[in-house]
């Protein structure tokens, strides 16, 4: 998954041009009108609107009475359809046989795996909680250039604990394993000069019929303190309750997934609470196991129960389905199975308020003048039916249409 640190030099050139993507450069007008739009999930729909945008933000927004249509701009007819802000997936990894060599493939198959896995089910931003930045960060530079169509990506530099090789992974796949304080430190400097957005820490290491690898607390607190000094968000892997203990010592602030067959204890879910812990359930994940689908419902029931608890305790719940380690690209049955703990319109904030606010993306998650012009057009309400939030037919980034239905 994570590439030698060693190789780390040789990025460092990419991140001028990928740092801050700016629409600018291919400046237009787009106009989505006479659609429903929801400014967030907990508003009104404003019926027959139009949303003018230009250069990658959003300038006006209202009835069709209110606002002026631009005479250049390029107008989506958006007629029994509903405007969103864009989508985040917080979980996904650039790993695939897709993405390798992704400095010099051509842009046609780039494209069309992203929109695959990504594009077509309204993502605008993902978090990639690893991949090879080999591959991961070229993409991401050719992404924001404007070569490849396809989502602002922000990363993440794994670090595992010293023997914890999860048996999922390929043997001969070289992993960063800090055994001391000071060599998770390190790592975690070494990915923030790589250019890396945050750190993923897999506090518990799942070794199949062998005990789970934890990781210390002092070793995950030393990668914490230096992302956090540079104001870089920590998510982590727990695999069991020692995992979990460790996520609330460190004080990570995200988890990456919900634990299979846990429960989040009382005294758990009032330090997420005071700590401002995230949760990305990827209930999906747990969906197909070799177990079988006894086995599969349990897993299911079991994050479903923790989503719910740390929901009603006022947790942030944000989207992620862990696609790239799965080909589970449809994102229908992660709605479904969210929607058993939140409401449509919790789902909803879950792809986008959230998000946006939790990362500190303050112009991105609305509909509203002056925010990006990250937007997805959905053939249905998701309020009405969360199921519709699957139905792309639009998905746009600063502006620019990159995913269109056919």
């Amino acid at each position: 998954m994570i590439g030698n640190l060693r190789h780390a030099a040789r990025f460092l050139f990419l991140l001028g041009a990928a740092a801050f993507f700016s629409p600018s450069a291919n400046a237009q007008n787009l106009v989505l009108a006479g659609g429903s739009v929801y400014k967030s999930p907990d508003a009104a729909p404003l019926a027959d609107a139009v949303v003018v945008t230009s250069d990658g933000v959003i300038t006006a927004i209202g009835s069709r009475s209110e606002v002026h249509i631009p005479k250049d701009a390029q107008t989506i007819d958006c007629t029994g359809k509903t405007v969103v802000a864009g989508f985040w997936n917080s979980h996904v990894h650039f790993t695939q046989a897709a993405w390798r060599n992704a400095a010099s493939a051509p842009v046609a198959p780039l494209e069309e795996h992203m929109r695959e896995m990504l594009t077509k089910w309204g993502f605008t931003t993902v978090w990639d909680l690893g991949s090879d930045p080999d591959d991961s960060l070229p993409l991401r530079r050719r992404i924001d250039a404007g070569e490849v169509a396809g989502p602002n990506i922000r990363f993440a530099g794994n670090i595992f604990p010293k023997g914890g090789h999860p048996v999922y992974l390929p043997a001969e796949i070289r992993l960063p394993e800090a055994a001391t304080p000071e060599e998770a430190a390190q790592m975690a400097r070494g990915f923030m000069g790589m250019g890396m957005d945050g750190v993923k820490l897999f506090t518990g290491a799942y070794m199949g019929d062998k005990p789970v690898v934890n990781m210390d607390v002092a070793i995950a607190r030393a990668a914490v303190d230096v992302a956090h000094a540079q104001g870089k968000p920590v998510f982590a892997h727990p695999q069991n309750r020692t995992g979990l203990e460790t996520v609330i010592a460190a004080d990570v602030d995200v988890l990456a997934h919900t634990v299979p067959g846990e429960r989040y204890s009382p005294e758990q879910l009032a330090r997420f609470k005071s700590q401002g812990t995230a949760l990305i359930p990827t209930l999906s994940l747990f969906s197909r196991t070799l177990g079988g689908p006894a086995l599969a419902a349990r897993l299911v029931g079991s994050g479903v129960d923790q989503l719910k608890a740390f929901s009603d305790n006022g947790g942030a719940v944000l989207f992620g389905t862990d696609v790239g380690f799965t080909e589970m690209y449809d994102t229908s049955l992660e709605y479904e199975l969210m929607h058993r703990a939140l409401s449509e319109s919790q789902v909803l904030a879950s792809l986008t308020t959230n998000p946006a606010r939790y990362f500190k993306a303050a112009s991105k998650g609305k509909v509203e003048q002056g925010f990006d012009a990250d937007l997805v057009v959905l053939d249905g309400d998701p309020i009405a039916d969360v199921g519709n939030l699957a139905k792309v037919a639009y998905t746009i980034r600063a502006g620019h249409i990159i995913y269109q239905k056919p």
